[in-house]
């Protein structure tokens, strides 16, 4: 298991350089035998990186090992693919890194998301114009681009955690969004964090 102080959705890439020793450790025995090496990632609920000692999530995301490259001083530069959902449901102790017992937690049946997606695109374009008003504002020439909700995956599942990934949304809301239990409840998650970055905005530029 590799906690992170991010989330790692399905789907998603995802780059580390390794140094610390346990999770040299970790890859090097990933690597040994494995033909397709992956490790759980979860997020970092309250605490650090280096050193152990965090409070982890108990939902993350299964990372595939796409492409290793050793680095001099016992380093590794690893990029990986997000798979599927995991729920863990015992940790065990650390030795030498991170280890747990886990399940996949596939999604729960879909529904008409229609409406709701519509709701999510009138909301990212709302944010994005707040946004560009608040770099404005600021005397920022350039405001940010807005999120890109084009050529969306036709499952719903797939759908709402490319939503999730493409969102402005904080690391506690794209955790929410993780562990939603099926894709129309993930939508309303994604929502309710929408809502709560426009307000904030629109806050911002009384």
């Amino acid at each position: 298991m590799f906690p992170l102080g991010a989330v790692l959705l399905p789907g998603e890439p995802l780059s580390l350089q390794i140094f610390e020793p346990r999770y040299v450790a970790l890859i090097e025995d990933c690597l040994e035998g494995r033909r397709e090496p992956e490790f759980g990632v979860v997020l970092i609920a309250r605490g650090h990186e280096v050193g152990g000692g965090e409070v982890r999530t108990e939902v993350g995301t299964l990372a595939r090992v796409t492409d290793v490259v050793q680095l001099p001083g016992s380093r590794f530069r690893v990029r990986c693919q997000g798979t599927d959902r995991i729920r863990v449901t015992d940790w065990l102790p650390d030795a030498p890194y991170p280890r747990a017992r886990i399940e996949t937690w596939p999604d729960g049946p879909a529904a008409d998301d229609a409406e709701p997606l519509a709701g999510l695109r009138a909301r990212a374009d709302r944010l994005h114009e707040l946004t560009a008003r608040l770099a404005r504002k600021s005397g920022i020439r350039r405001p940010p681009p807005s999120a890109s909700l084009d050529e969306l995956s036709t499952d719903p599942s797939v759908r709402s955690f490319e939503l999730a990934a493409r969102l402005p949304i904080g690391q506690t809301d794209r955790q929410a969004a993780l562990a939603a239990p099926d894709p129309l409840a993930r939508l309303g998650t994604l929502t309710t964090a929408m809502d709560d970055a426009i307000a904030v905005m629109e806050f911002r530029l009384l």
